[in-house]
């Protein structure tokens, strides 16, 4: 059943997808709620915290839908889509995607840096196409794994459950770590929150990447990983980063013009820099890794079936 509740939500999902800032805008107010309600100051505040408003919600959808599909199999279906369909999909990050690759090929470039900075929370005023379309393959590859491949594997160990954790685990780890004042004077409250969301997407991380590697170049994606990945500030980022880039065939990373000046950013990837013309190609990378994942769980659920 696994299989066809993520066929109908990724149908579901191209005919009339969750507009991409409600979704954001509820996380953030969630965590927001959270925050305002447990911080203390201290680090036990964000265990509860995270305890309260990530595993309670997860363990509660893990009974009503083991509950709802003993009352009828349909039911349990129905509501399995219905969630996933609000935490899962490639519609609420790839408009920006292909907005920005329209506005670069349409040589509107103060266009794509808007959209740019509207997606990544940062102004980039001094961008030129080349530096932009880099970024945008970063934020993609970022994006695909968060939004469609980490939801995906937690969907198929834990069912519904297992989604609804990792993506409210994603959104208050990245709520706390931006959320200005409050935390900032209490450092503590958000650390939880940063090593939980860390053990989550340990598994999932390195699963992304072995699929970009699979269905890319494989030995220059598996170097990439090996070597580069620890360079980048944040670990499963570096790995998702390296291992894209290898198999794209392309260098991501590398400096950029900031308003203060450079932003020392180390090179992950072999080959020539990532541009505007590679904007296709890490679309269609991010496209094989997903029919991948389904069809290695198209085998494992065929499989189940013939040993049953």
């Amino acid at each position: 059943m696994s299989l066809l509740t993520l066929l109908c939500v990724l149908a579901l999902e191209q005919l009339r997808a969750m507009p991409a800032a409600r979704v954001a805008a509820l996380l953030d107010a969630y965590a927001d709620f959270l925050e305002r309600h447990f911080n203390g100051g201290e680090y036990r505040h964000g265990a509860i915290a995270w305890a309260s408003g990530v595993a309670v919600p997860a363990l509660a959808v893990l009974l009503l839908s083991a509950g709802l599909a003993a009352l009828h199999p349909l039911l349990g279906f129905a509501a399995d889509v219905l969630l996933l369909y609000f935490l899962l999909g490639f519609r609420q990050f790839s408009h920006y995607f292909t907005d920005i690759q329209l506005a670069l090929r349409l040589g509107e470039l103060a266009r794509a840096r808007q959209l740019l900075a509207e997606w990544r929370g940062r102004r980039g005023d001094r961008l030129g196409s080349d530096e932009i379309a880099r970024l945008t393959i970063e934020q993609g590859i970022v994006a695909a794994h968060r939004h469609v491949l980490a939801p995906i594997f937690w969907f198929v160990v834990l069912g519904p459950a297992g989604a609804l954790l990792y993506r409210l685990a994603l959104g208050v780890d990245v709520r706390w770590r931006r959320s200005g004042a409050p935390l900032e004077s209490h450092p503590q409250f958000g650390l939880f929150a940063q090593r939980a969301f860390a053990l989550l997407d340990w598994l999932p991380v390195r699963l992304t990447a072995f699929s970009f590697a699979i269905v890319g170049d494989f030995e220059d994606a598996v170097q990439c990983w090996r070597t580069q990945s620890r360079q980048w500030i944040d670990a499963a980022s570096g790995i998702l980063l390296a291992s894209g880039a290898g198999a794209l065939g392309v260098r991501l990373g590398m400096p950029l013009p900031d308003e203060f000046g450079l932003e020392a950013r180390p090179e992950l990837g072999l080959g020539d820099p990532a541009g505007v013309e590679h904007l296709q190609s890490a679309s269609g990378l991010v496209w094989r890794a997903t029919v991948l994942c389904l069809l290695l769980l198209a085998l494992l659920t065929l499989a189940y079936w013939a040993g049953a």
